[in-house]
Formats: structure tokens, C-alpha cells, sequence
């Protein structure tokens, strides 16, 4: 099979959506702008929008369906002529759209002979909108006057500075001792990274000013002060963090008063006292639906850093792809990490017919993981287990009862994602998997996701029946103590409903934890791990994305919480709930002000906040096939949420926070046109 590289094609695609007079429909146009008639061709779209199988389709039919990839065929018969369309309409979405990143990114048509050619797609327009479509970050400028003199995000405990010096070309470092000489070297290569034109870092001979740098007792593990005179800055910490924290701070004094000096200013004296106001500032990157490479990871890892965001959840597999070399499983790979027409993996979310993809290897973690380490950061891998299994069980589908009958679905459109918890396979090969994980990760928090598992997940397999049956007396007490509206099941385990599967599930989580827990392992897991209450909360850490009460809930019970609820926190919601915007808005919208003026915590008791431990944002990337989404849906509520962490609810300012966010790096610097 050959993939043809000139495009001949154009695809448009229309969303009508309900009052526009007619049904909701989903409709695609594809013109022929060749000299050639097209025959006996299927033409294949991919995009977060799901076609629902059932679908009523007007001008052709609905072939194939895998979550977002849908195939269609012509009427029998049918040629597309030169200069010609062809329209099929769906009437039937499993998600409907709601912006215009939700439809089809990417498509092509597949020949006769399976021959692809590429189609260039336009965005999909929704009927009566006819707004401008935006992409790129969202311009914040810099003011003529602020609400403070300096520039720093997060904003600190206590600033107290004043007078003015002339900003100096650079910061000349002065380290007393390893740790500050370190701290040193990683905030130089930092700003060198980040800012590489301007010399934050220079020499007394080129203009440096003296920055001491020095490790003292008294300050807490990310703590640190700057003490600033006419002669000389001293920073003091009891890390290499701490003082890595303090030089950014400094850092980012020197840029807004070097490059907006009529607002901001470098002090001739005064001091700074600074430390987080949580443990936890976490951000989660899903690599799985779009795969970034290890250099964007990196410089993803030094923007974290420069607003003090210290925990770095990698979320390495799902349904759409599998991102880890693993030495045992080399298939895991070879099979689970690309996509491609004729693949095991079809074209996903904006993916051509073309093999796209890619994975990192365990050379490439390892550079991540120092990277991460020098920069103050925990690295936090994740492994997505039971559900989210698609691509796993393509690559090793002995994981699946053999003898599984019928098929159940994930809420994203995937058919039997879930590796089998009654196969002792299934134990062996994820223990060997997680052995190889703790040998890549020294933060001993391994995350394995344990979310969305569905209801009618191994209603099917023998095996699953068969172990539901041996534990039925056991699983009738767990079940009731299911959580998330998981009811008893009631059929004496003759079938497995959907509490027959939360009793399989939650006897696979507490083995997992209990072999993660026997290599000196913390489990994270989606607040879903807490189903049947087995888990050790000793040795557990939950992420509570639904809702800040089911969190609290948890907490409540004892659970160490990290908040990260969807409606706010998730980053692939978009910026607000015009089609024009990219992003999803399945579990709603956050503007920057919005995520910035969000409690966490409210409505927590002084109990529940004990169990407290951290918030986080989430980037899950379905959108994002273009770069200029991920700046404008990132950016900068990225650093909204870092001053939520740092930041002690009554020093945050949101005024100041708009005033002084314009100075912050993006990840590609693509910024909307204004």
C-alpha cells in the first residue's frame, strides 16, 4: 500500500446544531478538484467529534466507527465528477460539537485499490456562526501603570522593597557551596533555555550584578528570601529548590524592569520572604492522544519551573496510544505507539492516513527525569489500568478473556478497552510492566488511573463471571460500600452488571496497590480508585476530577486529595462557550479569571483540609492537533493555577495577576491576532 502526498481534495464540514430549524446533523462535503472522476472511494474523517454507530446517514453510509474515525461510503454506483460534491450528513453524535476544534481535523479518501490520498480539511463551521475563529495565546499586555512595582508570578508571601536601581545586564551568581553552585547551574541553564537572546546570567565583565547565593537553616523545603542593596542581592534558602525559586523570582524582577521599565522596577532595597502556600502544584500532560517530543516535554518542564509548579504528571498511555518503552513487551510499542490507515490503530484526532506517532524511550525518560530533578520537579508517570486499554490489548490482547462474547463500549467510543482482572496474566505482565516503571522514576508515585471504566466491561468473559462468583459473598459488602452510584448486584452473580464489574474492579486495584506498596510505591489514582474502599489510604494518593465535594468527600474519609475538578481545572475546556473558541466544554468552561478566583477547598471542613495535599491542572490534549490550540487553551491559565498553589488566598490579586501575566513564557509562542 502507497499513500498518494498531493492533496486533490477539499472537505468541509458543518455542524447544525438543535433550533436551527432542522434535526441536529453533522454534514461533510467533500469536493473533487481533480480533472478526474473519483469511484469507488470511502472517504475517512477523524476528529473529537463521535458519529454514533446508530447514526441515520443521508448520501451514503456509515462504514466503519472507532471512537472519533469514521469511514463512509457513496451511494452504489456513485461518482464524484470533477469540480463536483458530495455530501453526507449524520444525523446521531455521540458528542456533539460545541466549538469549533470538535470536528473533523483531518481526513483523506481511500481509493480502490486502498491507495490513500490526503484531503485538506477546513474547520468545521457551526450554522448561524459566522465569528472569526481563534487560535493562539490570549494577548495580555503589559500596563503603564501596575498595582505593584515588581513582576513576579506567583506572587510572593511578603514583598517589601523600594527605591530603584538602573536594571542591570545580567545577575552575576555568587554561589557558597555545592547546593548553591548547583542551584546556580540550573537557574543559568534555565533562563538560557527559556529566554535565549537576553543574558539573564552574566559575568561582573559583562555587567552582571552580585547575587550571593546561600544555603542556611530556618526555611522550609521551598522556602527562600532575597535581600536586596545598591551593591548586591543576597538569596538565601535551606535547598537547592528553594534557591533555584528565589533566582526566578529575581529573574523575573529583571525581565519586567529591563523590559518595561516606565512600570516596573529593579529595588535599590528591601527584602522578599517567600514560600508555597501547598505542597502539591501539579500539572498533568496526556501524551497519549497527541504525542509531543521529548524536546517539548522539556521545554514544557522549564516553563513549570519558571512559575514554580513542581509535580509533573505524565500521562503515558490510553486508549489511542501507548508512549513507554518497555523491554518486555517491545510490541507495546511497536503496535500501541502509532497510528495509521491499515494499522491496528486507526487515524485519531487530527492523525492522517500517514504512520504518525511516536514513544520515549527509556534514554529519553531518563534525560526527562534529571531534567525534571534539577528543575525542582517530581516526575509522576502514569499507566492507565483496567479501562483506557484499547492500545494496550492491541499490542498484547492476551490480556482479554479468549473466550469474551459481545462487546461493551468506553464513553469515548472505544469497544472492549479493559484488560481482564480475572486473567493472572493480566498481573504478570502489569507487575513486570510497573517493575520497569520504578526503575524510571525515582518519585515512587506511580499513577495507574483506574477512571471510566465501563459499566458492561467483561459482562462477556467466562473468566470474569467465574471470579465474580468466587468472591460473591466478599463483593455483596464491597458493593455496597461502592462509591459514584454503583449499586448492589442483584443477580447472584449469574451476570455482571455494572456493580459485578466495580467488584472485579476494585479487587484488581487492591492487588495492584498491594504489589506497588511491596516496592516501596505510592499508588495514584483517579478518585474512581476509592470504589469499594480497599485501597490502603496510607499508601494511596487520589485526584479528584469530578466535583470539589466528591473530593472533600474523600477526604473525609481519610484519602490524601489532590483537586483538579474538570469543570475548572481541566485545560482542554475552552475559554468560554463560543463556538469560535477552541477546546471541549463536555464538563464545562474556565476562563483565565475564572480558574484564577476558583476555591478549591470551599465548603471543606478543617478536618477535610488536613488530607489536603495540592491542586492541579490537567491538559488532555484531544484538540490540540495544532500547536496554536495548546498556547491559547494552556495559556495562561497555566500560571492562574500555579498562584492558586503558591499564592495564600488572601495575597492573590487578580488585577495584579493580569498586569503581570504577559511577561510569562508560552510553550510555542503563538499568540492570537489581536
Amino acid at each position: 500500500m502507497t499513500i498518494a502526498t498531493k492533496t486533490k481534495y477539499q472537505l468541509e464540514t458543518l455542524w447544525v446544531p438543535a433550533g436551527q430549524g432542522e434535526d441536529p446533523a453533522y454534514a461533510l462535503s467533500l469536493t473533487n478538484n481533480t480533472d478526474q472522476p473519483l469511484a469507488d472511494f470511502r472517504l475517512c474523517v477523524s476528529g473529537p467529534a463521535r458519529i454514533d454507530p446508530e447514526a441515520t446517514v443521508e448520501g451514503g453510509r456509515l462504514l466503519r466507527r472507532l471512537s472519533n474515525h469514521s469511514e463512509f461510503a457513496p451511494p452504489e454506483g456513485f461518482v464524484l465528477k470533477p469540480g463536483e460534491t458530495w455530501t453526507v450528513k449524520a444525523h446521531g453524535m455521540s458528542y456533539h460539537p460545541k466549538h469549533w476544534t470538535d470536528g473533523a481535523n483531518a481526513g483523506y479518501v481511500v481509493l480502490a485499490d486502498d491507495n490513500t490520498v490526503p484531503v485538506t480539511v477546513a474547520p468545521t463551521r457551526a450554522k448561524g456562526d459566522n465569528a472569526a475563529l481563534t487560535r493562539g495565546a490570549v494577548v495580555y499586555p503589559v500596563p503603564k501603570v501596575a498595582p505593584v512595582s515588581v513582576s513576579v508570578v506567583p506572587w510572593p508571601s511578603a514583598v517589601s522593597v523600594s527605591g530603584r536601581l538602573a536594571p542591570p545586564a545580567g545577575l552575576d551568581l555568587q554561589p557558597g557551596g555545592g547546593e548553591a553552585a548547583a542551584a546556580g547551574q540550573a537557574f543559568k541553564a534555565l533562563t538560557e533555555g527559556l529566554f535565549p537572546v537576553e543574558g539573564l546570567v552574566r559575568p561582573a565583565s559583562e555587567g552582571g550584578f552580585p547575587v550571593s547565593l546561600t544555603v542556611t537553616e530556618g526555611f522550609a523545603a521551598e522556602a527562600y528570601s532575597i535581600r536586596f542593596s545598591a551593591s548586591a542581592v543576597d538569596v538565601s534558602a535551606s535547598t537547592r529548590t528553594g534557591l533555584l525559586y528565589g533566582l526566578i523570582t529575581l529573574g523575573q524582577i529583571l525581565r519586567g524592569a529591563r523590559l518595561h521599565p516606565e512600570t516596573f522596577l529593579f529595588p535599590l532595597s528591601g527584602e522578599i520572604v517567600d514560600e508555597p502556600a501547598l505542597e502539591w502544584r501539579g500539572v498533568h500532560l496526556d501524551v497519549a492522544r497527541q504525542f509531543y517530543s521529548t524536546a517539548e516535554v522539556e521545554h514544557f518542564l522549564r516553563i513549570m519551573t519558571w512559575n514554580k509548579l513542581n509535580r509533573f504528571h505524565w500521562h503515558l498511555s490510553d486508549d489511542e496510544a501507548w508512549r513507554v518503552e518497555i523491554d518486555a513487551y517491545p510490541a507495546l510499542t511497536e503496535v500501541g505507539a502509532w497510528r495509521g490507515h491499515g494499522l491496528k490503530i486507526p487515524p485519531l484526532l487530527g492523525s492522517g492516513p500517514q504512520v504518525t506517532g511516536g514513544y520515549y524511550s527509556k534514554a529519553a525518560i531518563r534525560q526527562v527525569v534529571a531534567l525534571a530533578g534539577n528543575l525542582g520537579i517530581e516526575v509522576v508517570p502514569e499507566i492507565d489500568v483496567p479501562g483506557h486499554c484499547y492500545a494496550m490489548l492491541q499490542a498484547i490482547p492476551e490480556l482479554r478473556d479468549p473466550n469474551e462474547a459481545g462487546s461493551y463500549y468506553s464513553v469515548q467510543g472505544f469497544p472492549d478497552n479493559c484488560i481482564n482482572p480475572a486473567l493472572e496474566e493480566t498481573y504478570r505482565v502489569l507487575e513486570t510492566i510497573f517493575d520497569e516503571l520504578i526503575e524510571l522514576f525515582p518519585s515512587k508515585i506511580i499513577h495507574i488511573g483506574a477512571d471510566e471504566v465501563p459499566l458492561g466491561a467483561w459482562s462477556g468473559s467466562p473468566e470474569a463471571l467465574v471470579r465474580l462468583r468466587d468472591v460473591s459473598g466478599e463483593a455483596m459488602a464491597i458493593a455496597h460500600a461502592t462509591r459514584l452510584n454503583v449499586i448492589t448486584n442483584t443477580h447472584g452473580a449469574d451476570e455482571i452488571d455494572g456493580s459485578g464489574a466495580a467488584i472485579l474492579q476494585a479487587e484488581f486495584l487492591a492487588r495492584i496497590q498491594a504489589f506497588l506498596a511491596s516496592r516501596g510505591c505510592i499508588t495514584g489514582g483517579w478518585q474512581e480508585a476509592a470504589h469499594g474502599n480497599v485501597i490502603d489510604k496510607a499508601k494511596s494518593l487520589l485526584f479528584g476530577w469530578r466535583t470539589v465535594e466528591a473530593s472533600a468527600a474523600l477526604a473525609g474519609e481519610g484519602y490524601q486529595m489532590v483537586v483538579c475538578p474538570g469543570q475548572v481545572y481541566y485545560l482542554d475546556m475552552a475559554n468560554s462557550q463560543a463556538w469560535s473558541e477552541p477546546g471541549a466544554s463536555w464538563a464545562g468552561w474556565s476562563d483565565p479569571e475564572k480558574l484564577y478566583t476558583f476555591d478549591p477547598v470551599e465548603g471543606w471542613s478543617d478536618a477535610q483540609k488536613k488530607h489536603l495535599l495540592g491542586v492541579q491542572c490537567c491538559i488532555w490534549s484531544e484538540p490540540m492537533t495544532d500547536r496554536g490550540v495548546f498556547d491559547r487553551l494552556v495559556f495562561p491559565r497555566l500560571s492562574a493555577l500555579a498562584e492558586t498553589g503558591w499564592t495564600l488566598p488572601e495575597r492573590k490579586s487578580f488585577q495584579r495577576f493580569e498586569a503581570l501575566v504577559g511577561l510569562m513564557p508560552i510553550l510555542y509562542g503563538i499568540y492570537a491576532e489581536q
